[in-house]
């Protein structure tokens, strides 16, 4: 396999966040699922290039027999709001299921941003990881209608928009109706923060329609009766602990009090806005779908520096850009600072960890993800979130994200890592690093070849032209690089001052601080300027770096602090 792509570690915490991996040059060629909607011929391959067909057999097409359609009802519970009905069956009971494959009836679908397609409409570039999909002309016509906002009704096209809805290709467009505002009971874990929870009391209360019932879950604050009059004038159900038990614990003891099919979970240093809880409720008319997250973003009026580069960096901020949520994916978690759950998907996975202190949203995603369940991003709903009041409460939060790395990496060591890179990409990077101006043939003359076997694999039936494989390969070989920069930011900053009085452990500082910071502020054109833009990255992530380092220490692990080798994944389900 020859892999173009790298993805940096990403950014563990309670409400924190990572860069989401950059796939731009990785390709995937997947399975046919069915003989009517897909012409298939090459291995799915996890970061890179398809470069050969791999363990899984010859390359010829696989076909699947065509399943029923699944019926959803719609119905009155007794206090008048609209239920999915029936309750949606587990995804781990897939199996037996028969409607499993198929998105749910009246959902549409939308082309990710980020999708390319063929003039005849045959070929489909896209999705995270990246791959490309070859259609037959009955599947094609299916995509027409669906782009053209044709809901998805015949068996075919429903099973072709999951399809493309699993692989990041396309997102779900859910119907209007589904779930009512009164099914749900909103969950706000707090200790010691009465003005923010005043805050986020008044914006539910100005932003109709919001949540049936409100839990405040109260954890050790030092003045608990403050709290409560706010719980009080809310009417909200009072949930409190005369000792701090972490914020895992509140939320479990909040959810476990609902009684609604769906749990809202804000923390009380946001903020909600208009309209904010109808489009994230209408994702659970997809009985896969355990959680649904808005996009947290900082204030849009930032006074100063500090307020500036929060709002561009924030670690509660995935993106403007939808997607489904696992590791690996564009978006790799949601942070519970806001985020809706099926309240059956809490039960079924046990909720929160509660011996997790930080990054216990994190954790509990990615095992949703492999449980089977479907966890949803959706950024055209945007909740506010309040800054960190001085660069020092900035350092503070991120040390304490990096120390749930050590934590997160015993419980997945697959799914955390500073570093995914895939053999080829490491040759590349390594040359350069090793070489300086003289690693820059081999460099080319590897991406030279990883352009020339895609090419061969992918020309076969209207695949991708030569011009554009050769963008995404050094698309892809960019993108390997930053990750691996910012990863020696964030994980092995030490090892730079180690390596420092060799030339190329300069070139690797010169790189991971300067260079690729530059480059992001190049890309991104931030409020702040460039050397300040700079000093800040750095600060943040030598903060985070430091937490590492201390939670790895702690465990007694270094598991946090091993790159990982990607080769061969199985296709997305």
């Amino acid at each position: 396999m020859i892999s173009a792509t790298g993805t940096a570690s990403p950014e563990p915490g309670s409400s924190g966040r990572t860069p989401g991996p950059v796939r731009g040059g990785s390709i995937h060629s997947a399975h046919a699922v069915d003989r009517d909607l897909l012409d298939q011929r090459f291995l799915p391959v996890e970061v890179g290039l398809a470069a050969r067909v791999g363990n899984r057999g010859s390359p010829g097409r696989r076909s699947a027999r065509s399943r029923g359609g699944l019926r959803i009802e719609f119905g009155r519970s007794a206090h008048g709001s609209s239920l999915v009905c029936p309750p949606a069956p587990r995804p781990r009971a897939g199996a037996l299921n028969p409607d499993a494959g198929l998105l749910p009836a009246g959902f549409g679908i939308r082309l990710d941003a980020g999708t390319r397609c063929s003039a005849d409409g045959r070929t489909l570039i896209g999705g995270s990881p990246m791959r490309q999909l070859r259609l037959s002309e009955h599947a094609a016509k299916l995509l027409a209608n669906l782009r053209d906002g044709a809901p998805a009704v015949s068996a075919g096209a429903r099973r072709l928009g999951r399809r493309l809805c699993n692989a990041g290709i396309a997102h779900p467009a859910p119907p209007t109706e589904g779930l009512d505002s009164g099914d749900v009971t909103c969950v706000v874990p707090v200790r010691d923060d009465p003005e923010g929870l005043t805050a986020l009391l008044a914006s539910l209360e100005s932003n109709p329609p919001g949540p049936g019932w409100l839990v405040v879950a109260e954890d050790g604050s030092r003045h608990p009766d403050a709290v409560a009059e706010l719980a009080r004038r809310a009417n909200a159900r009072l949930i409190s602990h005369p000792e701090a038990r972490g914020p895992a614990a509140a939320r479990n003891e909040g959810w476990r009090a609902a009684g609604t099919p769906v749990v809202a979970f804000l923390d009380a240093d946001v903020e909600v806005g208009p309209g904010w809880l109808a489009p994230l409720l209408a994702h659970f008319a997809d009985p896969t779908v355990a959680a649904v997250a808005p996009r947290v973003r900082a204030p849009e009026a930032p006074q100063g520096a500090l307020d500036r580069f929060e709002r561009d960096t924030s670690p509660l901020d995935m993106g403007a850009q939808p997607s489904s949520v696992a590791p690996r994916r564009r978006v790799r978690y949601v942070p519970s600072a806001a985020v809706l759950f099926r309240r059956e998907a809490l039960e079924d996975l046990g909720g929160f960890d509660e011996e997790l202190r930080l990054g216990e949203d994190v954790d509990l995603v990615w095992r949703a993800a492999a449980a089977g369940w479907t966890v949803r991003y959706e950024p055209s709903v945007v909740v506010s979130h309040r800054n960190r009041g001085s660069w020092s409460a900035l350092a503070r939060q991120r040390f304490g994200y990096g120390t749930s790395a050590a934590a997160l990496a015993e419980r997945h060591p697959q799914s955390l890592a500073p570093l995914e890179m895939s053999p080829w990409s490491l040759a590349t990077w390594a040359a350069v690093a090793l070489g300086g101006r003289k690693g820059i043939v081999p460099a080319l003359a590897v991406t030279t070849v990883a352009v020339g076997r895609l090419h061969r694999r992918l020309t076969g039936g209207g695949g991708a032209a030569l011009p554009e494989i050769s963008r995404m390969v050094l698309r892809g070989q960019l993108a390997a690089g930053r990750h691996a920069a910012v990863a020696l930011r964030r994980a092995w900053l030490p090892l730079l001052g180690a390596t420092a009085s060799w030339p190329w452990g300069r070139r690797l500082a010169l790189a991971a601080l300067v260079l690729e910071p530059l480059a992001t502020w190049l890309t991104r054109r931030p409020a702040l300027g460039p050397l300040r833009w700079t000093a800040a990255t750095l600060l943040s992530d030598a903060a985070y770096c430091a937490g590492v380092w201390r939670g790895a220490l702690a465990a007694r692990s270094a598991t946090s602090l091993r790159p990982r080798l990607v080769r061969q994944q199985p296709a997305p389900r």
